[in-house]
């Protein structure tokens, strides 16, 4: 244990968890999440972060079975099985009926039936979209009254911090200083500070958790393989929703006009594209359009719907580089699919990430120490996106000149926002703030992303709207 470790330890208490991966053994097999894992580890761990095993192996078997045939066979005995697991809910409206879906043990949404008494019960939680929670299922035999199905008979979703307390988490912050701080948020993704060997690094590595932060943050990582960013992005919350590759449609995204559904940017935080390269768009000018619409103010047209969300869009992408390891080019942005190559799309995008700042993922960076437990970590940036007064201190905290382009400042704003969220969560007014630290940790990133951006964009574009520097924002005296 390191000397940070165990103090996350004493100041967190029951919030901390040990990450020793021979702990975490246990879940082979099983295709968990962090967030779950964490949770699942807090409920078996002793005080010493040691691990009651075999009850939980026991608790896996029960609830969370790695054999989905072992699953459907239990059902057709006639037991009622009470299952830990993400499902999909979706409306019917031909059929009428509401159904679920348990992708990863096999049982698809034909199969399955939610009773309108149990939709009138959780109206806030078994709408359409994708979810976690126990779900208690029975095999209903075919009857006269139509072929045999699996039937939710009772449901309790997975939020296990409902009670939340930020101002708690805030007298955390209180404890550290904001170096040691920077080295907690890496703990918390589950890596190993000591393995980034500059704040350069440090600071490249925390963004990836921006767009978790701040609503409808949009931005673009490019990165070499190996770097982490498919485990980021599809491990630490279960707000996020990671699109791997394969084929997005307006429906999936935004409003499925067949259904008369919502896609999944209705009910997340963030949405991620990773594999950028590999994803195809089913219509590449209706996404275009609508991603224009939906990226700049929070709502699209559908019909005569209109989807309205503070979903993020994260777009990760593979760079090659070169033998020093830098880009082969500086025209980053050509690495993404053809429906990016416009410069109104690309600048509605907030900040940039550059991902070959970042070591390729090894042993050592496996954090085996204390560290914040992870589920706790995600309530906390879900609670964090819609607290106030971060953009506040940001506004007051900055010198704008005259004229600066509206779309360079709004981003500016909003990355710094994001930073201090992350950063410095326990200060709420400009006057508690140390101007140098939100100099150096808050303003001055967030004008870099933004204006590597703006670089980019003026590779695509001429206009003279993207040749022009930054706007010279300052921090106020």
């Amino acid at each position: 244990m390191s000397e940070l470790g165990q103090k996350i330890r004493t100041v967190f208490g029951s919030a901390a968890i040990l990450k020793n991966p021979q702990n975490y053994d246990v879940f082979l097999g099983r295709n968990l999440p962090s967030f779950v894992k964490d949770f699942l580890i807090s409920q078996y761990a002793k005080p010493d972060g040691t691990l009651r095993k075999q009850d939980l192996a026991r608790y896996l078997d029960e609830h969370i079975p790695s054999n989905n045939n072992a699953v459907k066979a239990r059902l057709r005995n006639g037991e009622t099985l009470t299952l830990l697991t993400r499902f999909i809910v979706t409306t019917n409206l031909i059929a009428n009926k509401v159904q679920f879906q348990i992708p990863d043990m096999g049982i698809k949404q034909n199969e399955t039936l939610i009773p309108p008494y149990l939709v009138e019960k959780y109206p806030a939680d078994l709408i359409d979209g994708e979810k976690w929670g126990l779900l208690k299922v029975v095999y209903m035999p075919p009857d006269e009254d139509g072929p045999g199905h699996v039937e939710l008979v009772d449901f309790k979703p997975f939020k296990p911090l409902q009670k939340l307390d930020l101002n708690l988490y805030r007298k955390f912050r209180t404890e550290f200083s904001t170096e040691e701080w920077i080295d907690v948020i890496i703990s918390a993704m589950e890596y190993n500070p000591a393995s980034f060997v500059s704040m350069t690094q440090k600071l490249e590595f925390i963004s990836r958790l921006l767009p978790f932060i701040e609503p409808r943050l949009n931005m673009v990582e490019l990165a070499p393989k190996g770097t982490g960013k498919s485990y980021v992005f599809g491990n630490l919350s279960k707000y996020s929703w990671l699109v791997s590759g394969g084929a997005v449609s307006r429906a999936k995204l935004f409003f499925d006009k067949a259904r008369r559904t919502p896609g999944i940017m209705h009910d997340h935080d963030l949405v991620s594209f990773d594999e950028i390269q590999s994803i195809t768009f089913t219509d590449p000018l209706e996404m275009r359009a609508i991603l224009k619409g939906y990226l700049e103010y929070g709502k699209a047209t559908v019909d005569n719907y209109e989807f309205m969300s503070e979903c993020g869009l994260m777009l990760l992408g593979n760079i090659e580089l070169t033998s020093e390891g830098f880009p082969r080019s500086d025209r980053y942005f050509d690495e993404l699919p053809g429906v990016f190559h416009e410069s109104a799309l690309l600048d509605r995008f907030h900040g940039f990430i550059e991902g070959w700042l970042l070591p390729r993922m090894n042993n050592d960076m496996i954090l085996r120490d204390w560290t914040i437990n992870v589920e706790f970590f995600s309530e906390v940036m879900h609670k964090l996106r819609v607290a106030p007064e971060y953009a506040e201190l940001v506004n007051n905290a900055i010198q704008v000149p005259a004229k600066a382009d509206t779309r360079h400042l709004n981003a500016v704003k909003r990355i710094a926002t994001a930073y201090c969220k992350l950063l410095f969560p326990h200060l709420t007014s400009a006057d508690q703030i140390d101007k140098a630290e939100f100099d150096r940790f808050c303003l001055q990133p967030a004008i870099h992303r933004r204006d590597q951006v703006r670089q980019q964009c003026a590779n695509i574009d001429n206009e003279s709207s993207f040749s022009k520097p930054m706007p010279d924002i300052r921090v106020k005296l």
